[in-house]
């Protein structure tokens, strides 16, 4: 029987299976490289694409910012104009009322009581004046609450000189509803 060496084919073959092995290494090698790359080239872009949204939504959010405090301005200016209104309004209301007061108090005065001073501060008349006698204060005490227009009076002095009387009195004024005003 001949005998055949089978050794040198061996040894091809295993040089071949380990030059495909290292080839397919190789090959596996750049493709996971490839893969790596694309993942982190698919992963930059993703970020780049989420950086330019976070820059226009920080842009978006200044603009916005700016306009808010424009807002905020405004609402200050309305707020100082409403005052300023309102103070105009108030002052354009109390014109009337000072002169139905001073007409108030001619109607309220009886017939031999004379004021010889009116004074006022804050929301009081200080009202100085000459009586003949003290009913007729009274008399004006009375009138003067039951208005509208004032409140309830406080005598300070009444002070007796020559034949007439000398007497200080406050009153505190009252604003009537405009129900009660038309009366």
């Amino acid at each position: 029987m001949a005998r055949i060496n089978l050794r040198p084919w061996r040894e091809e073959r295993n040089a071949l299976l380990q030059k495909r092995f290292l080839g397919n290494l190789v090959a596996a090698a750049v493709l996971g490289a490839l893969a790596v790359f694309a993942v982190s080239y698919y992963y930059d872009m993703q970020m780049d694409r989420q950086q330019a949204r976070n820059n226009y939504l920080r842009g978006e959010i200044s603009k916005l910012d700016k306009k808010i405090e424009e807002i905020s301005e405004l609402r200050r200016k309305r707020e100082r104009l409403l005052e300023r209104l309102n103070a105009i309004q108030e002052l354009q209301g109390n014109r009337p009322v000072i002169v139905r007061n001073f007409d108030e108090l001619v109607r309220v005065l009886p017939d031999d009581l004379y004021y010889s001073s009116l004074t006022r501060t804050g929301d009081r008349i200080n009202i100085n004046g000459l009586a003949n006698d003290n009913d007729d204060v009274s008399s004006l005490m009375r009138s003067l609450e039951g208005s509208i227009w004032f409140g309830e009076p406080s005598l300070s002095r009444v002070q007796a000189s020559n034949q007439m009387r000398e007497f200080n009195l406050s009153v505190p004024l009252a604003k009537p509803k405009a129900e009660e005003a038309g009366k």
